[in-house]
């Protein structure tokens, strides 16, 4: 086994200590495959593995490391140059040829809540005060070249960081420009991410840099689940030893994997084969042509690792499967999928292997493992693409409707949602503190330095100097160093954005159930939804009706959750208003104490009427201080202005259901300046 000082760079090394074997996870045989294609050629681009929490994804990533073989680098060289081909732009350089040690290949994690620094490197601030010399200490990303960087929840990964690893990992460098040091050197690594799509999806642009992706979850056959609750057992129990017991099948793997290395090279990608994979990604209509660049290294890795010397469309099949699905997503609410039928079928139309296999889908213990020749993934819809629309729908007459609902229980069959569309920016007023995201303003420490005030956290070298410099002679300073007490440090003071809490609560009694209307009011929360998502907030969803106000969707960073029970949302009965206020009320104060630094946004969809309950007046008092918006669905030629009341008491900002979207503004302060022009 190898070291565990090769997980996290840096740490002194000590005795080993056993990590769980690659070979003795059970089942999750196309993960297993994604990975070990990607072991065999890096260039394919790296893994992500979405699936439910408990599946393992962590314990088989990590377990990939020990597979991987060792890499020769130039001794002393702190970012990993490899002696037959060192970086001529090395910061350690530079390298002339000599003799070269080996080392593990190293997994190298990155935390969620990561600093800047830490993953790119920065200036070594005590060489810099106490010599007087500019010195860079790497980061993460330079102890992960020519190794593995593994992002666990990589969907909870802050925005900053997301844009230098995207930098890094399309240009195999990384450049760190920073208190007058700038550096540039080699970042070459395995990506692999795991995460919860339940906690939220991942910015199109980071999901594009996968390579492969895979959907993990729990197997239900009751002998596998036994097998891996055993196995799992023997692991704690005696972690030498159960990895011992594995000692071969690891071996073997390692050599099948350096074996298929050595063959990668000599694979030929035939013209048949290159048929098919342009052919798949135009019919599938990926952006881009990355899908085509990582579908055709993913089958060449694929014929290499099953021994063949060209590709076959088994492998453009297989490659396909793991390449495409996620690249077909439009936005966050669609599930990630492929049409396997029309996958079969565009194969068989351009290619020389006209004859599909017998079972498509994926199998536990069938041809999609690391020994077989496919590899699916679990089935999915096939997508289809709506064109956006330019705007939200104008306010119609809505059909009649009766308070009491439709039918015996009241209820009217769930209407579809219009299309979504741009809406306006809502904000929360003042300066917050909260997560960082791209909605409110904040004090970050990921954003824009304005200024220093005294302190440790995030230091700004510059003003630290400037603090010290007076004092140098009366601390009798000697040689070049600074004489700095802790008096002098000073801390960056940044602006950034944050993200913060949206709550939803959506009236969908009968006053709100004409079909036309409730259409109109879920296209205007899914717009709403799809801005959280853009702008990384939490969101909730409060939906009353009858007598009663129910939490269809407690706070998440999942807005796929939130289209999901958007989607079915009942109509029908009395309007309990002030239940719907009084139940958001009390999930921003459970919310408060869970998470205190995130600031609430209140959206409140109704058209303001209260035909059940007490007085809403009441209960628009518990909110007040939030931050609120009330979107208002009366329509008609008579409008009562409930929704207007309701926001005034609420103090909230007050918006009609057809000036919602942003171009709609845009239209109403063209018209008034239109009106004025006339006018004089």
């Amino acid at each position: 086994m190898r070291p565990a000082s090769a997980t996290n760079a840096g740490r002194p090394e000590g005795r080993a200590r056993a990590r769980y074997p690659f070979s003795a996870v059970v089942g999750m045989d196309d993960l297993k495959l994604a990975l070990l294609v990607n072991a065999v050629s890096p260039g394919v681009g790296g893994v992500l593995v979405r699936g439910e929490k408990g599946t393992a994804k962590s314990t088989i990533v990590r377990a990939l490391a020990g597979l991987l073989p060792p890499v020769p680098v130039v001794p002393g060289c702190r970012f990993s140059c490899d002696p037959a081909d060192p970086d001529p732009a090395c910061p350690d350089g530079p390298h002339t040829a000599g003799e070269a040690e080996q080392r593990a290949a190293r997994l190298v994690e990155l935390p969620v809540g990561a600093s800047e620094d830490r993953l790119t490197g920065s200036l070594d601030i005590e060489r810099a005060l106490t010599e007087g010399v500019k010195a860079f200490e790497p980061g993460l990303l330079a102890a992960a070249h020519r190794g593995v960087l593994y992002v666990d929840e990589v969907n909870l990964l802050h925005d900053h960081l997301v844009d230098l690893l995207l930098d890094a990992a399309a240009m195999g460098e990384s450049y760190v420009e920073r208190e007058g040091v700038s550096v540039r050197h080699a970042a070459r690594f395995l990506l692999v991410g795991t995460m919860n799509p339940e906690e939220g999806e991942l910015r199109p642009q980071l999901l594009d840099r996968f390579g492969l992706t895979v959907e993990v979850a729990a197997t239900r056959d009751r002998a596998e689940r036994a097998e891996v609750v055993r196995r799992r057992l023997r692991f704690e129990d005696d972690p030498d030893g159960f990895a011992a017991a594995f000692a071969a099948d690891e071996a073997a793997l390692a050599e099948r994997i350096a074996a298929a290395r050595r063959r990668l090279p000599g694979v030929e990608l035939t013209d048949a084969a290159l048929r098919q994979i342009t052919a798949v990604c135009a019919s599938f209509e990926v952006d881009g042509l990355r899908a085509d660049l990582v579908t055709a290294r993913a089958a060449i890795a694929l014929a290499a690792w099953h021994g063949r010397d060209a590709v076959t469309a088994d492998d453009v099949r297989t490659a396909a499967r793991l390449a495409l699905p996620h690249r077909r997503r439009r936005d966050p609410f669609d599930a990630p999928g492929l049409d396997w039928q029309k996958l079969d079928e565009v194969l068989e139309e351009h290619g020389d292997d006209p004859e599909p296999p017998d079972d498509p889908g994926p199998s536990d213990n069938g041809p999609g493992g690391p020994d077989g020749g496919g590899g699916g993934l679990p089935d999915g819809p096939a997508q289809q693409d709506v064109p956006p629309p330019s705007g939200p729908p104008q306010a119609e007459q809505d059909e009649p409707s009766v308070e009491s609902g439709q039918g015996r229980s009241g209820e009217s069959e769930p209407a579809p949602a219009d299309a979504a569309y741009k809406p306006r920016l809502f904000t929360v007023p003042g300066l917050g503190n909260g997560a960082p995201g791209r909605r409110s303003k904040a004090r970050s420490p990921y954003g824009r330095v304005s200024g220093a005030r005294p302190g440790a956290r995030g230091l700004h070298l510059t003003a630290t100097l400037r603090a010290a410099a007076p004092h140098q002679r009366a601390r009798g300073r000697t040689g070049s160093g600074l004489v700095v007490l802790s008096g002098d440090l000073r801390e960056a003071v940044r602006d950034g954005r944050e993200g913060n809490l949206v709550l939803f609560v959506v009236d969908s009694s009968g006053s709100m159930a004409a079909r036309k209307r409730m259409r109109a009011v879920k296209g205007a929360v899914l717009s709403l939804l799809l801005d959280a998502y853009q702008r990384r907030d939490k969101v909730g969803l409060i939906t009353f009706r009858g007598k009663h106000a129910e939490l269809a969707l407690p706070p998440t960073s999942s807005v796929e959750a939130g289209a999901r029970r958007l989607d079915a949302l009942p109509t029908g009965g009395r309007t309990p208003l002030s239940a719907g206020l009084m139940r958001a009320a009390e999930v921003l104060r459970v919310e408060r104490l869970r998470d205190p630094a995130r600031r609430p946004l209140l959206v409140v969809v109704t058209d303001g009427r209260a035909t059940h309950g007490p007085d809403p007046s009441r209960a628009a008092g518990l909110l007040a201080g939030v931050a609120s918006v009330v979107v208002d669905c009366e329509s008609g030629p008579v409008r009562l202005g409930l929704a207007a009341a309701l926001g005034a008491r609420l103090g909230a900002e007050v918006v009609r259901l057809d000036r919602l979207a942003a171009d709609a503004l845009a239209g109403v302060v063209r018209d008034a300046r239109d009106d004025a022009r006339n006018i004089a």
